[in-house]
């Protein structure tokens, strides 16, 4: 009740004149459905989607049909194909959940609708600086393209009544491997999962890891890849099975943790490792850890496509994924507990204290304990790499 009171208030707020432009967008995206496409892999992610169509339509008049994805170039190849069918109005796609090389394909296509994102009430509390975290995506400035509405990180968990001491680097995983041949694995670099492992090994391995920001070039892919191959070629044969096949995502190298067929698994989302010992899927004692030197984080951004059908309902919809008491519900723990992606400086004493009276639970990590957040290679880096993965490795 005391959350529809304050969202109540908000709404009331942005129908003031100071906001009559916002108050223009509400009026049009009432009544519309946003077909919002996002990764549909995650039961608490899904769940959280459903509660905040249910709330954007009370509020506001608009509803949310999630269009559930496994790859986020799905909705990227729909809106391609429209545009060169001409279909330049009315598209099928609403609001995209985009990060990365997709982003980069779309806003280089001029496939996006927007800036927009200043124009989010709720942008007020963003640190929307050059160079801050919301304003990039895998180095690539947003420019108002996309808005954010949730912090990722990459960890590692592991059960803790197998393990003593997990590798503390990526260069240990070598020889972990080979003190427990068979007993770790990664995700096919062709899913995400598996590609943000290789990245986070070649930020640590790579002799100049500041050429990973700029766009991949050949010369400089040999350099900086060098290590990495030959890092990988010593680690790969002590993997689960040989390293001749790999789990197609997390999830399923989640079980096979749970299962005990392997020791350590990883994953996009600080909390997940919490969120499944809840639900049963890992054992009490599984943990989470990270190398010492930090791992790589980014911003998880929703992005409007330039043909979307409502426009409106999406602007809102993202609008309210930035509402200080949604970013605190999503960090809650018992409901996602995704990191949020606001500034604290910017916030008020009650915002302030709502998130600093969050659950928390044993294998919940602080954000102290994850280290330093390491910059994501430039998007092009990730496709060379899969590529190159591939053709290495792959029969």
């Amino acid at each position: 009740m005391r959350f529809r009171l304050i969202l109540s208030a908000l709404a009331a707020f942005l129908s003031t004149p100071a906001l009559a432009d916002w108050q223009d967008t509400l009026d049009a995206a009432r009544g519309q459905t946003v077909y919002w496409n996002a990764w549909g892999g995650d039961d608490r992610t899904n769940a959280f989607v459903a509660w905040v169509g249910e709330q954007t339509e009370d509020l506001y008049g608009v509803s949310v049909e999630h269009v559930r994805l496994s790859d986020t170039a799905e909705a990227v190849t729909r809106v391609i194909s429209e545009r060169a069918a001409g279909r330049d109005t009315d598209g099928s796609v609403d609001l995209i959940w985009i990060n990365g090389p997709n982003f980069l394909a779309m806003k280089e296509q001029g496939l996006l609708f927007g800036p927009f994102v200043a124009d989010l009430p709720n942008a007020q509390y963003l640190d929307l600086t050059p160079g801050a975290a919301a304003s990039l995506d895998f180095t690539v400035p947003v420019e108002g393209m996309e808005s954010p509405w949730r912090l990722a990180r990459f960890v590692f968990n592991y059960d803790s009544a197998r393990v003593d001491a997990p590798p503390r680097s990526m260069a240990e995983f070598v020889d972990w491997a080979a003190a427990n041949p068979g007993r770790m694995t990664h995700p096919d670099p062709s899913n995400f999962m598996g590609a943000t492992f290789l990245k986070q090994a070649l930020i640590e391995l790579a002799p100049d890891p500041a050429a990973l920001l700029a766009p991949v070039t050949e010369e400089a892919f040999a350099a900086q890849t060098a290590p990495l191959w030959e890092w990988y070629d010593a680690l790969r044969p002590n993997l689960w099975r040989g390293g001749e096949t790999f789990p197609e995502n997390q999830s399923i190298q989640q079980q096979l943790l749970n299962d005990g067929e392997v020791d350590i698994s990883m994953s996009f989302d600080p909390a997940s490792t919490a969120a499944a010992i809840a639900q049963g899927l890992l054992p009490e004692t599984a943990r989470v850890f990270v190398p010492e030197g930090g791992t790589i984080g980014n911003v998880s951004f929703v992005a409007i496509p330039y043909n979307a059908a409502n426009a409106e309902g999406a602007q809102v919809v993202a609008n309210f994924l930035l509402d200080p008491a949604v970013q605190a519900r999503m960090q809650n723990i018992e409901v996602l507990g995704s990191f949020s992606v606001l500034d604290p400086a910017r916030l008020d004493d009650p915002a302030r204290a709502a998130f600093d009276a969050l659950p928390t639970a044993p294998a919940l990590p602080t954000l102290e304990a994850l280290g330093p957040t390491l910059p994501e290679p430039h998007a092009s880096w990730m496709t060379r790499l899969t590529e190159e993965w591939a053709r290495r490795y792959t029969r």
